[in-house]
C-alpha cells in the first residue's frame, strides 16, 4: 500500500469576477479629551472631527458667576454640560472616536461612564491656570488609563515653559507632555497620535503579560 500523501489545506475559492473583496472596516478606538473648564476641549474636538461634532454647549448665565471661571477668556459665552463627540479616521485600520468631558467639577459624576472602554486620554491644560487640570490628571492616574498632557498654546504662547509645567503638575517622565494649538487641525492630530502611541504601547504590554 502506498504511503499516505501529506495533508494540504484546500485552496481558497477564487473571488467571483466583478466582486472584489471589501477591505476590513477600521478598528474603533475611544479617546477622551479631558481637562478643566475653558481650556479648549470643545475646540480640540471640533478642529479635527471629520463629522459635524456633537456638542452639548449651553449659554453661560449669571448663575455661573463665581462657579465657572473662564480665566482671562472673557469672550467665552458657552460651556459643555454633558460631552462633546467627534471622530477622525487615522488610516484604513484605525478610527478615533473622541469624547470631550465636561470641565466643571459638578459634572464629575459623568467621567466614569465616559471613560468606560477608552484606551487613552488627552488632558488639555491652560498654562496660565494649571490648577484646573489636577482633577483630570488624578482621575486618569487612579483609573490606570494612559494619558498625555497637551498644553494648549492660547494666542501661540505659553505662560510657562514645558519643563516648569511638568514640575508644577508633578507628572513623571513616563507621561508625555506636548504643546499644541487646539484651533489647528494638524497640531491636534499630532497630539492625538502621541495618545494613540501610548495607548497602543500599553495594550501591547498587557497582551504580553
Amino acid at each position: 500500500m502506498p504511503p499516505p500523501q501529506p495533508y494540504h489545506p484546500p485552496a481558497a475559492a477564487p473571488a467571483a469576477t466583478g466582486t472584489p473583496s471589501r477591505p476590513a472596516p477600521p478598528i474603533p478606538v475611544k479617546i477622551l479629551i479631558a481637562g478643566g473648564f475653558g481650556v479648549g476641549k470643545t475646540t480640540t474636538v471640533a478642529s479635527i472631527s471629520e463629522i459635524d461634532p456633537l456638542t452639548t454647549e449651553a449659554e453661560m448665565t449669571i448663575a455661573g458667576i463665581g462657579v465657572d471661571d473662564p480665566g482671562q477668556r472673557f469672550d467665552k459665552t458657552t460651556t459643555t454640560v454633558a460631552m462633546d463627540f467627534g471622530c477622525v479616521t487615522i488610516d484604513r485600520s484605525l478610527k478615533l472616536y473622541l469624547f470631550g468631558t465636561p470641565g466643571q467639577a459638578r459634572f464629575g459624576f459623568m467621567w466614569d461612564d465616559l471613560a468606560r472602554g477608552a484606551l487613552g486620554a488627552l488632558v488639555v491644560v491652560d498654562s496660565a491656570r494649571m490648577d484646573d487640570c489636577y482633577p483630570a490628571i488624578d482621575f486618569f492616574e487612579r483609573a490606570g488609563l494612559p494619558f498625555v498632557v497637551g498644553v494648549n498654546a492660547f494666542d501661540g504662547r505659553l505662560a510657562h515653559d514645558l519643563g516648569a509645567i511638568r514640575w508644577a503638575l508633578a507628572i513623571g517622565d513616563h507621561v508625555p507632555l506636548v504643546q499644541f494649538d487646539a484651533r489647528d487641525r494638524l497640531s491636534v492630530r499630532d497630539a492625538l497620535l502621541v495618545v494613540l502611541d501610548r495607548a497602543l504601547a500599553r495594550a501591547t504590554r498587557d497582551k504580553r503579560a
